[in-house]
């Protein structure tokens, strides 16, 4: 058994070249072999936002608070709310964030294919977040 302290890991930024806005990430827990699942509590403030990004063997996110927004190619801006949680297909061209006047925190879980979990692309342009 293993327990990891709240606080006794270093929170981070999530860096520029992958999102839009101020993002905080939390790691809650790290792929170890023969497991590939991580974990991550990420904090949007309001208007903050990922880019676009797929997942080779998709994501679920889990929203813990405040108030979210988040796409799928081709489809509609959707709202996301604490207790909603959002499955993501493997290989599906996504974005999430924050609304633009609410903060918003969701636990994200990805698995690792042959080492990588995200494969990160264009960034979401104001036109598409606002829907």
């Amino acid at each position: 058994m293993e327990i990891k302290r709240s606080g006794s890991q270093p929170s981070t930024k999530g860096p520029a070249d992958y999102f839009t806005g101020t993002v905080r990430v939390d790691p809650l827990f790290q792929v170890k072999e023969p497991a590939r699942t991580a974990g991550n509590s990420v904090t949007f403030e309001p208007g903050a936002r990922t880019a676009w990004h797929t997942h080779p063997l998709g994501q679920t996110l889990i929203v813990t608070a405040g108030l979210g927004r988040a796409q799928r190619l081709g489809g509609p801006v959707e709202e996301i709310r604490p207790g909603d949680v959002i499955c993501f297909a493997p290989g599906e061209k996504h974005w999430h964030g924050a609304t633009p006047t609410t903060a918003m925190t969701h636990i994200a879980i990805q698995e690792q294919l042959d080492g990588k979990a995200v494969n990160w692309m264009e960034k979401v342009i104001d036109e598409q977040y606002q829907g």
